[in-house]
Formats: C-alpha cells, sequence, structure tokens
C-alpha cells in the first residue's frame, strides 16, 4: 500500500492524533472547499455498490459511476479512505490498485497500476433534452467532457499518462456512455474537474504523490486549528474535523461565503440554526470562518427580518424558519473566539440579530400576547416532536426561553457599542414573565394553542429546554427541569422523548433519538443552573456515544445506533465544542 501519510501520522500520540481508514459509506471522500466528492451515497438513504462522483452543485447529483475492470470484467475491490487518499484495494488486503485524491477543490486525480482499469460511466445512460449525463470529445483540449443537466456542469477528463478510451461519445437517447482508462496493462492517470463552460486546459503542477501529501498537510493544518487540545481522552476528534472539513464547500450559488454544509450525503443544506453549532466549533481556532458561518443565513435575511429555512447552492427557502438561538449562540461564540469581533463587526450582527428578533416579537405574537408562536414544528427544529402533537401552532417554552436569552444579549450588545439598550431589556423582562406567568404550571412547562390555548403534551424534551435560563428560573422551575432532563437521560445522553413514554419511537426522528442540538443546549443550561455534576455527565455520555457511532444525524437512545445521515456536521461540531470545554477544564482544574 502507499507510503504517503496525511500530516500528524509521525506524531506518537497514538488515535487523538491519527483518522484510521474511514468507511466512505459513512463520512464522504472529499476535500474542504470542494461541491464534489466520491461516495457510493447516491440518494436520500441509497447506497450504492459502487462508488460515484457525486455533486452538490443543484443538490446531491451521482454524476459518474466509478467501476474498476480486470482483464475486462467488474474487479472485486474494497475502498478505503483517510483524509488525503481514498484507494481501491483487493479484499485480501493487498493493493492499492487504484487510487484518487484531490488536487484542490474542484480537481480530482485518479491514478491506476497497469492491471486494474476504471470505467467512468454515466449512471443511467439515458439522455433526454432535458435530463442525463451527455458525453463528447472536445477537440480544443483533446479531452473526453461528461456534461450533466441536473448539475448545469461539466467534467473533464484530462489523461496525465497512459490512454484512455471513449464509449458512447455523442450519442443521444438511451445507451451506454463512460470513458476507460487504463486496461492496456500501463501505469494511467487522469485529473477530472468540474467546471462552468470553460477553462484552459488542465496542466499538472504536481505529481500525484506530492498532491496527496498536499491534501494530508492541509487537512492536518485545519485539524491542529480546530482541536489542538486534542488527546488520548478525546479519540474522536481527528473524525470529527475531518467531517467539517469534508462537508465545507467554496462560495457558490445563494452561498456568499465559504459554508459547512450539514453533510456531504443528502443533507446537504445549511438551515438556520444548524450553522450556529458549527460556528462554535470554529470559533476558538478559525474566529474568521466561525464568523461567517454564523452569518450565512443573515446574506438572506427578508423585509421583516426573518431568516430562511435553509440556504443551498440553488435555493433559499423560506416556507419555514428555524428557533431564534442566536443570540446564545452570539454569547458562547465572543467568548470562546480566538479574537475579539470589531466594532465594524458587531455594529453588523446587531442590526441583523436585532431585525431577526423583531420578527418574532412584531410578526409572531397574538395581539395583546407577549410570547411568540411556531406555525408547526419545523420552525422549531424539532420537526415531529410530540409538542406539536395537539397543535401545530403553538406558543412554545423553548422559543420564549430563547427569545429572553436573545433580548439579553442585544440589551447588552446595544450598551457595549452606545446604542439604545432599554427597548431590548424591556422586551426580555415582558417575554421571561409571560413564560413563567402563562406556560409554567408549577410542575412543567407547557406549550399552548395560538389561537385556542390548549395545552400539548410536555412529554418531549422540548419542554426542558427554558432550563437554558439558568439562574433567571425560579428556583422551584430549575428543580423541575433538572428532574426532567434526568428522566430523559440514557446511557448514551438525553433521549428527546423518555423511553418509557408510550409516545417514544427508537427512529421517530425528534420522538426519541438522541441529537447533538439538544444535548448542547441542555448541557450549557445545566451550568447555568448550577448543576455542574449533571452537565458533566450529559457531555461525557454524549462524546462516548460518538466515539462509539461516529456523527451520525441523531442516534438511537436505546441502541447508541447512529440513525439517518451518517455525516452530520453539526453532531461532529458539537462533540468538538464538549470535548474543547472539557479539555479546558481538565486544564483548569488540573490532575486532581
Amino acid at each position: 500500500m502507499t507510503s504517503t501519510t496525511w500530516a500528524g501520522r509521525d506524531r506518537e500520540a497514538g488515535p487523538a492524533t491519527r483518522l484510521a481508514p474511514f468507511d466512505v459509506r459513512e463520512v464522504p471522500f472529499a476535500h474542504r472547499g470542494s461541491w464534489i466528492n466520491l461516495s457510493p451515497v447516491v440518494g436520500t438513504h441509497s447506497v450504492s455498490d459502487t462508488l460515484h462522483l457525486v455533486s452538490h452543485v443543484n443538490g446531491l447529483h451521482a454524476v459518474l459511476a466509478l467501476r474498476p475492470e480486470m482483464g475486462g470484467r467488474p474487479a472485486d475491490l474494497r475502498w478505503e479512505a483517510d483524509p488525503a487518499e481514498l484507494r481501491w484495494v483487493h479484499r485480501d488486503g493487498r493493493g492499492p490498485t487504484v487510487r484518487a485524491a484531490f488536487d484542490g477543490a474542484e480537481t480530482l486525480r485518479l491514478r491506476g497500476r497497469g492491471d486494474t482499469a476504471l470505467r467512468l460511466a454515466d449512471p443511467a445512460g439515458t439522455l433526454t433534452p432535458f435530463t442525463g449525463t451527455y458525453l463528447f470529445d472536445d477537440p480544443v483540449d483533446d479531452a473526453p467532457v461528461f456534461t450533466s443537466y441536473e448539475t448545469g456542469r461539466r467534467y473533464r477528463v484530462t489523461v496525465l499518462e497512459g490512454a484512455c478510451e471513449t464509449v458512447g461519445a455523442g450519442n443521444l437517447g438511451q445507451t451506454p456512455r463512460s470513458v476507460l482508462l487504463g486496461g492496456d496493462g500501463q501505469p494511467w492517470e487522469v485529473a477530472v474537474e468540474e467546471l462552468t463552460s470553460r477553462r484552459a486546459g488542465y496542466r499538472a503542477q504536481a505529481p500525484f504523490e506530492e498532491v496527496v501529501s498536499t491534501a494530508a498537510a492541509a487537512f492536518g493544518a485545519y485539524l491542529d486549528a480546530v482541536a489542538p487540545w486534542r488527546s488520548e481522552a478525546t479519540p474522536a476528534a481527528a473524525r470529527a474535523a475531518y467531517v467539517l472539513w469534508s462537508a465545507t464547500v467554496a462560495p457558490g450559488g445563494y452561498l456568499a461565503r465559504e459554508a459547512v454544509l450539514m453533510s456531504k450525503h443528502w443533507m446537504d443544506k445549511v438551515w438556520s440554526w444548524d450553522h450556529c453549532f458549527n460556528a462554535l466549533a470554529l470559533a476558538p481556532g478559525l474566529p474568521d470562518e466561525a464568523l461567517d458561518q454564523f452569518l450565512l443565513p443573515f446574506d438572506h435575511q427578508d423585509e421583516s427580518g426573518a431568516l430562511p429555512d435553509s440556504v443551498t447552492h440553488s435555493e433559499v427557502l423560506h416556507n419555514y424558519v428555524k428557533p431564534p438561538i442566536h443570540g446564545w449562540a452570539l454569547a458562547r461564540l465572543r467568548a470562546t473566539a480566538g479574537r475579539p469581533l470589531t466594532r465594524q463587526e458587531l455594529e453588523g450582527v446587531h442590526d441583523r440579530l436585532g431585525a431577526w428578533t423583531r420578527f418574532w416579537l412584531d410578526h409572531r405574537r397574538v395581539p395583546g400576547r407577549a410570547v411568540p408562536h411556531y406555525h408547526h414544528g419545523n420552525d422549531s427544529g424539532w420537526d415531529n416532536s410530540t409538542t406539536f402533537d395537539r397543535e401545530r401552532v403553538v406558543e412554545s417554552p423553548d422559543l420564549a426561553a430563547f427569545l429572553v436569552l436573545q433580548l439579553d444579549v442585544l440589551a447588552g450588545l446595544a450598551e457595549e457599542l452606545g446604542r439604545p439598550a432599554a427597548e431590548w431589556a424591556r422586551e426580555r423582562d415582558d417575554v421571561l414573565r409571560a413564560l413563567l406567568e402563562e406556560l409554567w404550571t408549577g410542575e412543567a412547562f407547557v406549550a399552548r394553542g395560538a389561537r385556542d390555548g390548549r395545552s400539548s403534551s410536555t412529554s418531549s424534551l422540548l419542554n426542558a429546554l427554558p432550563v437554558v435560563l439558568g439562574e433567571r428560573l425560579p428556583e422551584g422551575a430549575r428543580d423541575v427541569l433538572v428532574a426532567a432532563v434526568k428522566g430523559h437521560l440514557t446511557p448514551w445522553g438525553p433521549a428527546t422523548e423518555p423511553l418509557d413514554s408510550p409516545l417514544y419511537e427508537d427512529d421517530g426522528y425528534w420522538r426519541g433519538p438522541i441529537w447533538a442540538p439538544s444535548t448542547a443546549l441542555i448541557e450549557d443550561g445545566l451550568r447555568r443552573c448550577g448543576e455542574i455534576a449533571l452537565a458533566d455527565e450529559v457531555s461525557a455520555r454524549f462524546r462516548r456515544l460518538c466515539e462509539a457511532s461516529g456523527f451520525a444525524e441523531n442516534f438511537d437512545a436505546r441502541t447508541g445506533e447512529g440513525l439517518r445521515d451518517r455525516a452530520y456536521t453539526w453532531t461532529a461540531a458539537v462533540y468538538l465544542t464538549l470535548a474543547a470545554d472539557h479539555e479546558r477544564r481538565r486544564a483548569v482544574q488540573g490532575p486532581g
């Protein structure tokens, strides 16, 4: 196998600095800034037995199937990957026979031995006037080019060594279209680029081994920036950093800044609360990038002040919103950022955060009522939580609690900048008063219908989220919320629905599984309540969960098994944030 290594392998600290070969069915092979990756995941919960070049321009699209061949027949090989290189190897470990590495963000280099060919194929084989992949030989560059209707991009194949054979060039309709690399017994190498209408012909600036080393160094520098504290006690730190690094795309389409997508599987968007957790993970070591992550949805704030539900390359959705955790996130970002935000940055954040807050106060309150409401569970981010079973349009305790924190942050920021602060402080006190008078029963916080006032179920962990208010809550309410959190706690962390609830579902999305954002908010709220030991336990259990099961979108609360999308960035980000906080506390407290 190749002796090329990624940055950090020559350290001797063990798993803290190594990232063992990973399964690309779980985590796509990609590069920071790239809109393409290699993965067998070709659609929602759809996994092929073939690796594909997948693009996230205009959504997830499997553009090319990569099929190794030996002696003119499909080769039975397996895949292994690390941050710098993906390899096809024999089942018995011999190899690699074909190697892949990113030469920057837009170019994939592929290199093969003489005994193994690789066929780059149109996976569907059907071309209509408006769908599919067309293949032609470009006479200017002397290179075969695939064009994809779905992505609106071209994929140029430049031969650097050896030869290629084009099959089906210029053919329309239903017919095989492919480029066969190698197959004549000689080593071969090509570059595959994702491009628009025209770019100068590709010229290799470095040999393949140097391309691998450069990618390794790029990830190594990123890892050192986001997790310099890593140790044997944080064995998943390198994998978490890779999930973030590999899911990062360059500015493109509606994303005007470098963006960490939620995944380079099918959840390839930026939702308007997910981004906050990614920003927090980047803040200590990459503060500029963290601020960009925080501000991404604010680039599409509408005239009412609302943030979009989600943003991706080719769409901005406004049919829902997401919860206003941004004040909470901003305070944490500033507390841990590797540099102070400038006055100009703070003024911009103040104005945007103020408009977002006014949206809730001006457009999401029933006249005469102090507590704003959600239109649907999707607005809360807890799409199908049991809190929304009885009513969809509800005044919810988590929403009120988030707004209290956001209004408090705005009041403090306005005062810091010499702006009017009294209105924010007055609204903060009004919303807090209404939360305690109207949504606290003395035994639980409830959501209620915004029209009929009918109370919701109280079994969801969502109803315990006012714990984020900490000392602002009466002692009795704090005690009840702490007890509620304990009732949700499993060996892996806080389930979103108690295991003994009749509404609990193992794979019920927000009706049972453990999620990173709810864990992060609960853990922080427990600390604000002075429940340090319980907060430490929540953190430890979730970190152990990620170390055992990776960075899935959510987890089975009974078994800890990863569910749904298996390379979710906010899960990796929360692991990094909790681990960093834990390591900082250990450093302060010392070995005793």
